[in-house]
């Protein structure tokens, strides 16, 4: 499902935050966020999942203004991992994963076999079936994070908008989630701190600085180390990975002017 941002603009406190985001975001891609903290990267998610209002612009998910349509629908074509979940209650794993299911039930809220199943199936992709009767905030950080996808893959949406996924997670866990999450096939955007994860994962990549959008593209083209300069202050070269032979972006920080130790 296509998702086109046209002018958008969003103030907070009569700051601007965001101002004048164009994007096309094509059916079926993975589509990466980046910047430096504060640059509007979650600011941009929360006004595609109707957690906040734009103040000027408009956000299409198909045809449609995501302002103008109900919240149901919205539940049907949307999933979100959001950094601020706010399940902080004592409901178990399961009871999480099986309220990505409430879009999709009738008014009085019933459960249907098909539901549990796609629950089961969810908690079954992302390794935590052992898990379910076990308290949401009993887990740990990371195990949480898997518990929010599973909620988000059951919900069944063509649509899934993911904020720091990979928070809290080991460095295998992570790539383990965004292989999984890029092998769904879903029209997908994701806020992304680690660039190299942005260019092996990403089929698109956008990259935001002062709340406008600096660059866009393929990562590859984004991530030009000219631009990584400018923007993160560190020095980059794209390079083959000699494990996956996929680019790989390395990094290091500026060179320091130093007088010469032999002077």
């Amino acid at each position: 499902m296509r998702i086109v941002v046209d002018g958008l603009g969003v103030e907070l406190t009569g700051a601007a935050v965001l101002t004048d985001v164009d994007l096309t975001i094509e059916p079926g891609s993975f589509t990466g966020l980046a910047g430096p903290n504060g640059s509007g990267k979650s600011t941009l998610l929360r006004t595609l999942y109707r957690a906040l209002r734009p103040t000027a612009g408009v956000v299409r998910i198909g045809p449609d203004d995501v302002w103008r349509t109900s919240t149901r629908q919205a539940g049907r074509r949307t999933a979100v991992v959001a950094q601020d979940h706010g399940l902080e209650h004592g409901f178990t794993v399961l009871e999480t994963v099986a309220m990505g299911r409430i879009p999709h039930q009738d008014r009085f809220g019933r459960e249907h076999a098909h539901d549990r199943a796609l629950v089961r199936e969810a908690l079954d992709r992302v390794g935590l079936s052992w898990a379910a009767q076990r308290r949401f905030t009993s887990l740990s950080g990371g195990e949480r994070q898997r518990v929010l996808l599973a909620r988000a893959l059951a919900q069944q949406t063509p649509v899934l908008l993911l904020d720091e996924l990979t928070n809290h997670l080991d460095p295998g866990a992570q790539l383990e989630l965004l292989t999984l999450v890029k092998d769904l096939g879903l029209t997908t955007i994701a806020a992304l701190h680690d660039l190299d994860h942005a260019l092996a994962y990403c089929d698109a990549l956008v990259l935001l600085q002062g709340g406008r959008v600096s660059a866009s593209g393929t990562p590859e083209s984004v991530l030009t180390p000219d631009r990584v300069a400018t923007v993160f202050g560190m020095r980059s070269a794209i390079v083959r990975h000699p494990l996956t032979d996929r680019p790989h972006l390395v990094t290091a920080l500026p060179e320091i002017d130093r007088p010469d130790a032999a002077g």
